[in-house]
């Protein structure tokens, strides 16, 4: 019984749905968009490279056995196999050595830069992808919000038509009016139920869209917060920007990575070596140490040409960024002339749904007085609902617009 009563007392918060705002859902398509998982995937790679990169400086060991038969090497006689220079056919040895690298020319150094780089491009290019999904949640946030103002307009429509059919119904009680007028009138009604009807529907569809995004379970009554108007800056901060320098920061990783191979490096050695007596004169281990200086100049072959194409690739990246920055600052400029516009034609619907709700006001009076048919006055009233529809997308509109310039910059 409890709790019964329980969920009766919660039924009516569900009812109400829930509201959501357009950053919160931002937030929730980025946290439920496969790709974020990527970020800890190139997080994992990079700190494997960089351990195994450390591992370098620890002393490297290997182990050999092996066993060797050979013909006679020196011609003894029975005088020397009695002073132990009797020589065997075969040798069984094994050895152990170590390399320990004192000095590597940098390259480890170099390794390590070029691959934190690397993974500092791999997540600036995770960022432009989910950069992208801003666009697509205001698609349909704005889309909703759009059709929740034709509903409210819809529903005013609704009230007039009300009114209306009440005003008819008592002319014709009084003689004034006749039931083809009343019937005009139920027609726009139903009319308005019909655009009612299709207007749920597709925000339903949205909703449902929407919801797929940001992994939520939307419904008729979930409630979209109206965004407040804002000011935009103009400094441009896309994640394209950081991409770019990301991969430029990576070729100048791998230049230095290019002079390191020029550089000698140094290492010491030792090694502990057991076999079998060739001759009894001989000791069965021994123990070798010292060190090494190795310095490879075929990396000079192709360094001129290794070095070319760093620039070359240093130069179609610059090339890259001049075309977003150009594309970016069109789509600026066009976005700010569609607000400007947007601004001009708000400020002139005001003006027209004024003009147009005191037309309709004078239409329902002389409808009243006889010298107006109820056509005439339904007119005036859908270019009434008209108009405040018209300034209603305006505005949507202009909304929409401040936030694509807010994206266009990542203000």
């Amino acid at each position: 019984m409890k709790k019964i009563t329980l969920i009766l007392c919660m039924l009516p918060l569900f009812a109400m749905g829930q509201t959501l705002t357009l950053e919160e859902c931002k937030q929730m398509a980025h946290d439920n968009y496969p790709v974020v998982k990527q970020y800890r995937l190139v997080q994992q790679t990079r700190d494997y490279t960089l351990q195994n990169i450390v591992k370098g400086w620890l002393p490297q060991v290997s182990a050999n056995a092996g066993g060797y038969a050979f013909t006679d090497m020196l011609a003894t006689s029975n005088q020397m196999a009695a002073m132990g220079m009797d020589m065997k056919n075969y040798m069984l040895n094994g050895s152990v050595t170590v390399n320990q690298n004192i000095y590597d020319g940098g390259q480890m150094a170099a390794n390590k830069q070029v691959a934190e780089a690397q993974s500092e491009v791999q997540s600036n290019q995770l960022n432009v992808s989910m950069y992208e999904i801003n666009d697509r949640v205001e698609q349909l946030y704005f889309g909703i919000l759009l059709l929740d103002e034709q509903l409210a307009q819809v529903k005013l429509l609704q009230e007039d038509l009300t009114i209306s059919n009440n005003t008819v119904s008592s002319m014709m009680k009084g003689g004034v009016a006749n039931q083809s007028d009343l019937d005009a009138v139920r027609v726009e009604q139903v009319k308005s139920q019909q655009q009612q009807g299709s207007l749920v529907a597709s925000r339903k569809a949205y909703l449902r869209m929407l919801g797929v995004f940001i992994n939520k379970q939307l419904n008729e009554n979930t409630q979209l917060e109206r965004p407040s108007m804002i000011a935009v800056s103009e400094a441009n901060n896309r994640p394209e920007l950081n991409y770019y320098t990301a991969q430029s920061k990576l070729l100048d990783a791998q230049r230095k990575q290019l002079d390191t191979r020029l550089r000698p490096t140094i290492s010491a050695f030792g090694m502990g070596m057991y076999h079998t007596k060739v001759m009894d004169m001989m000791k069965s281990g021994m123990l070798l140490g010292g060190l090494s200086v190795s310095w490879n100049i075929g990396a000079l072959y192709t360094r001129k040409n290794d070095i070319k194409k760093l620039e070359l690739q240093r130069e179609q990246i610059e090339s890259q960024r001049e075309t977003f920055l150009f594309n970016n600052r069109l789509q600026a400029e066009n976005t700010n002339g569609q607000i400007e516009n947007l601004r001009s034609q708000i400020t002139q619907d005001e003006e027209i749904v004024s003009l147009r709700e005191s037309i309709r006001s004078k239409s329902e009076k002389k409808v009243k007085l006889g010298t107006e048919s109820v056509n005439e006055m339904l007119r005036d009233i859908n270019a009434v609902s008209q108009a405040r529809q018209q300034k209603a997308l305006h505005e949507i509109q202009l909304l929409k617009e401040i936030y694509n310039m807010k994206n266009i910059n990542n203000d």
